[in-house]
């Protein structure tokens, strides 16, 4: 007997997808975020508050900044490694508690004892570091595939504001509050990422597929690299990463203080330059949370290359406002490429392997920035500061243009997307 065939629903017909930011689930996982991003931030400028209180040195605060990104790096890797082999939330909550111990004892030997304080920021930077790939496979486990690029957009804005409501929010409080309450309230933003964010909703792995002993730590590691090695596009966006990180950023960084009182006598450039770089970085967010563009990994490479205005800029004797607005540009191109990168690794990567492959990136991207700091500066030194703006700022521009040209990259995907799944032109 024939069967009558489903009939078809037609474009009106189907229903809108719900929005992430309506998902309770999200929310919690948001808010955590978001409350490890302004402890993140704000901890730095306490401790330079601590600095002008003479409760600190400059040499001192350099100690502990060093010891923190030092514990940053090692957990990261641990930390990708444990978020597959446990739960990702129970990863989330030991990491976030071991942030919110070292408050404490920061306030404890803030004035006191320098290698108590080293020793705590360097538990700080583990529980962050250890926060980072588990928080991003646990947005896969939470949030449908279909509203990823939303949540992830939403995710990078809280890191975004993070950066300009942490110092200010610091900076206001500054005025009623002492150092050793700010640094307890630090703690109480890490217990609020520990405790808030609930538990994700994916379906467990078969635990006949599971080998009975876990293997070693080195094993594990290692297929999180093979793992990536099996994403070309992957492997070509780290790559554009190390150039527009450990070059373009680095030289701005270094050059846009010395520009802003050498050139235009004035350190008003300065920060409106880093300013809109973040709101720029907020504005792309918007935009990316709402835009598929068919060929979404040329699109993300072209907004990753749109770095290279900023050292560009730096080049040019220009007036300051085209300064800012190449800033705000550089800013709105690294989250046209974040957010498509983050959602392309959730969708493609293999969910157990996830935060494995997310730590390589966090490794990098943390990694090399330091590396960078390190040797522009004499690199300016030698070959002066516009040069080498112009070397970072044509590998800028031509190592993602390099990079999309690598098989897979235009679509960030082993496979061509099915022509139904293309976004449908208006009329």
């Amino acid at each position: 007997m024939a069967t009558t065939p489903a009939p078809t629903a037609t474009k009106s017909e189907t229903p809108r997808p719900r929005s992430a930011l309506r998902d309770a689930a999200f929310l919690r996982l948001w808010a955590g975020t978001t409350a490890s991003g302004l402890a993140t931030w704000a901890l730095p400028f306490v401790l330079g508050l601590a600095v002008l209180h003479h409760d600190l040195t400059a040499a001192g605060l350099g100690l502990v900044l060093a010891t923190r990104t030092a514990g940053f790096l090692l957990a990261v890797v641990v930390g990708g490694v444990l978020a597959d082999r446990h739960s990702r939330r129970t990863v989330v909550l030991w990491s976030a508690l071991a942030a919110a111990v070292t408050a404490p004892l920061l306030a404890a030997g803030l004035g006191r004892s320098l290698v108590l304080m080293a020793a705590a920021a360097a538990l700080a930077g583990a529980g962050q570091g250890a926060c980072r790939p588990a928080f991003q496979a646990l947005t896969a486990e939470t949030v449908d595939p279909e509203h990823r690029q939303q949540a992830n957009a939403a995710m990078t804005m809280a890191v975004r504001s993070s950066t300009l409501a942490g110092p200010a929010l610091t900076a206001l409080l500054a005025a009623f509050l002492d150092v050793w309450t700010l640094l307890m309230g630090i703690g109480l933003l890490w217990l609020v990422a520990a405790l808030v964010p609930g538990k994700g909703s994916s379906t467990p792995a078969d635990p006949a597929a599971a080998p009975t002993q876990p293997a070693g730590f080195r094993t594990e590691f290692l297929e999180g690299i093979r793992e990536a090695r099996r994403h070309p596009w992957f492997l070509a966006g780290l790559a554009a990463l190390v150039a527009v990180i450990a070059l373009g950023y680095s030289a701005t960084s270094v050059a846009l203080p010395l520009i802003s009182r050498d050139r235009y006598d004035t350190e008003w450039v300065l920060a409106a330059a880093m300013t809109a770089y973040t709101l720029g970085a907020l504005g792309g967010a918007l935009v990316i949370a709402r835009w598929r563009p068919h060929s979404q990994g040329w699109a993300a490479f072209a907004g990753l290359a749109a770095y290279g205005v900023a050292p560009l800029s730096l080049m040019l004797p220009v007036h300051p406002a085209v300064v800012v607005a190449a800033y705000a540009v550089a800013g709105i191109g690294i989250e046209l490429f974040n957010v498509p990168w983050f959602t392309a690794t959730q969708r493609e990567v293999a969910p157990d392997r996830l935060a494995r492959v997310s730590s390589l990136d966090f490794l990098v991207s943390y990694g090399l920035a330091p590396v960078g700091l390190a040797l522009i500066a004499p690199a300016i030194d030698a070959f002066g500061v516009t040069a080498v703006l112009g070397a970072c700022a044509a590998a800028c521009f031509l190592v993602p243009a390099a990079a999309a040209l690598v098989p897979t990259a235009r679509h960030f995907a082993r496979t061509t997307p099915a022509t139904a799944d293309r976004p449908v032109r208006n009329r």
